[in-house]
């Protein structure tokens, strides 16, 4: 299996399989609840590549995947042997918010997917009729319409059965009672009582109100928690031979009935509450709304926040037939997207180039972990500017009055879904200016401000380090001293420091001093700053084994340097292709001399920028 042994990496980092109370997944996460996270290593996790970053939010345990989550999930879900029943997540723990955020992960990431789909053909057709290349009448747009609307006409049944595995019941039997919402029966008395003017009917001599329940969301989802309550206390207290007929007899005859005359009603009133209320807060300042949505939506699903809207979302959508919240996370999204694109043209190192790239490509569909966290929040700056960015576009599609008229998630296809019924109008062009302007906006500051170490033309900045400072001796990307694959290197007993893999052949003088020793192999140099910094640079691991054939010293012990000072000259492919790894830790040797030292690079350096610095006692 491909992804067998990160599957199993996954698992032993947290508490094995044993701690494992439920495993879901969304579009990029592993979801787990555990039975204790404090038996989870998450800063062990964070250290293997195929992870992105781990995530501790309303009670789950979240392990940030990418594009290919469906895989690993597959993978762990194999490795730990988890029956299906293993993936129904029980009731969160902890305080009401936490709750909350947990029941509707729960019930909507199941089928993110299909909705995420379901909204983008939506779109495509809207955009297809407004181009003229198909007609509302014709068989190829009904049938594509069947399949774009399927899953939203009928969301209560899909809901019923996502809603009744999370709240713990059977969830066929609450599937049916969304079935019995959407019932060709049902449907036809209130199109009935609509054109008759005669609201209501009776059941069992009680006034019946008849509601399209179609497209739903809240009152299923209430529904289905009054059902798997009832079933708990029936199976309670009903003997063994009668739990598996009358249980599900009793939920269906007491749920559905009591559905149509109380929980549907109040549901419909709150969610009209809901959708009218949240119209009243954005009619205030539309503006100001969508700059809070744009600078702030990527904090959310950084910290898994972001599903307490979606119900919102989706609720928008079913009272007033169009939402303008999901527009104004697009520019948000095209935020962190342009500032990973910034990153993508000015970086020099090859493997943040890779990432970043591959970043760009995934939050164009919408998936932004990647560009978050293997990108832009590593430098800091990056991120910042595409918050800013998210800000200023959001704010214009606030002002736009922008809407979408089908669910889905922010990405290239919402401008599709933007495209109101009547045809393209100045809201549209209000939702394309915010969306580019954001991509444009994060990308030029961050070619402009975002890396700091880097210029976009390849030249490098002269930078004059201070007594204190030490300059990075070669390109490439740091790694944190314990992530060496040297136990002598990575406990620290040589000293405090940093490691890179070198993007180039070259070891270049880090600060003005001399040459206190080079070793005979010439892998390794010690240099003695002006100051008193003693450094050993060693490049790679184990290549004194290479008998000095793959490097060349251009300076002797004794000799005195100044800073960008050509010391080491190395045949990077030849000691790949000799086996050894080319982490070069970087380290001063007589740290225990110093308060503290820091790594002051970020994710990536470059040849002659600061990379360490020491605090005096």
């Amino acid at each position: 299996m491909e992804y067998h042994t990160l599957a199993q990496d996954i698992l032993s980092h947290i508490g094995g399989r044993d701690n494992i109370v439920s495993l879901v997944h969304c579009a990029t996460r592993l979801r787990f609840k555990l039975k204790d996270n404090h038996k989870a290593d998450a800063e062990g996790l964070k250290k293997n590549p195929g992870i992105i970053m781990v995530v501790e939010s309303g009670g789950q345990f979240q392990v940030v995947i990418g594009n290919h989550v469906n895989d690993v999930w597959q993978a762990v879900h194999a490795e730990a042997g988890l029956a299906d029943e293993n993936a129904v997540e029980p009731q969160a723990e902890g305080h009401l918010f936490s709750r909350l955020i947990d029941n509707v992960s729960g019930i909507f990431t199941p089928f993110i997917g299909v909705l995420a789909a379901s909204g983008i053909l939506k779109g495509l057709l809207a955009l297809a009729v407004v181009c003229g290349w198909l007609s509302i009448d014709s068989g190829t747009y009904k049938i594509w319409f069947a399949a774009s609307d399927a899953l939203f006409f009928f969301f209560p049944l899909v809901l019923g059965y996502t809603a009744g595995k999370k709240f713990g019941g059977n969830p066929f039997i609450t599937m049916v009672i969304g079935g019995a919402l959407t019932h060709p029966t049902i449907i036809t008395a209130f199109n009935a009582s609509q054109q008759s003017g005669a609201m209501t009917e009776a059941f069992l001599g009680i006034p019946v109100t008849w509601f399209n329940y179609s497209a739903s969301v809240i009152p299923i989802i209430l529904a289905a928690w009054v059902s798997c309550w009832l079933e708990k206390q029936s199976t309670r207290r009903l003997p063994a031979a009668m739990k598996t007929f009358f249980a599900p007899l009793i939920c269906l005859s007491i749920t559905v009935p009591l559905t149509f005359l109380v929980i549907g009603p109040l549901a419909t009133g709150l969610s009209q509450m809901l959708a009218n209320g949240y119209q009243w807060i954005y009619a205030l300042a539309p503006w100001l709304a969508g700059a809070a949505m744009g600078a702030l939506w990527q904090v959310c699903v950084i910290f898994g926040l972001h599903w307490g809207l979606v119900p919102l979302m989706i609720n928008n959508l079913a009272v007033l037939g169009h939402d303008s919240m999901l527009p104004m996370l697009l520019p948000a999204v095209t935020g962190q997207v342009g500032a990973a694109l910034g990153v993508f043209l000015r970086s020099r190192d090859a493997r943040q180039k890779m990432l970043a790239g591959s970043s760009v490509t995934a939050g164009i569909f919408g998936i932004t972990e990647p560009a978050v966290y293997a990108v832009n929040l590593p430098l800091r700056r990056p991120f910042i500017f595409g918050c800013v960015a998210g800000a200023i576009g959001g704010a214009i599609i606030g002002f736009s009055n922008t809407h979408v008229y089908s669910f889905g998630f922010a990405n290239i296809f919402t401008i599709a879904q933007m495209i109101p019924p009547g045809g393209v109008d100045a809201t549209l062009w209000g939702g394309i200016v915010g969306t580019l302007l954001a991509l444009i906006l994060s990308c030029g500051m961050t070619l402009v401000a975002g890396m700091p170490g880097a210029t976009p033309s390849g030249a490098v900045m002269p930078v004059i380090p201070g007594e204190d400072d030490i300059l990075s001796p070669m390109t490439g990307t740091v790694l944190a001293l314990d992530q060496v694959p040297d136990p002598t290197f990575a406990s620290g007993l040589l000293g405090q420091g940093a490691a890179i893999i070198p993007a180039d052949n070259k070891v270049m003088a880090p600060f003005a001093g001399e040459v206190a020793s080079l070793f005979q192999t010439r892998h390794a140099i010690g240099l003695l700053s002006h100051s008193g910094i003693e450094l050993l640079i060693h490049v790679g691991i184990d290549t004194v084994r290479l008998d000095g054939k793959p490097f060349t010293a251009h300076v002797t012990v004794g000799d005195t340097f100044k800073p960008g000072d050509l010391l080491l000259e190395f045949d990077r492919q030849a000691i790949l292709d000799a086996g050894y790894d080319l982490a070069t830790p970087i380290i001063i040797t007589n740290s225990d001399e110093y308060r503290e030292v820091m790594t002051v690079a970020g994710a990536a350096v470059t040849a002659k920028t600061p990379l360490l610095s020491v605090t005096h006692r």
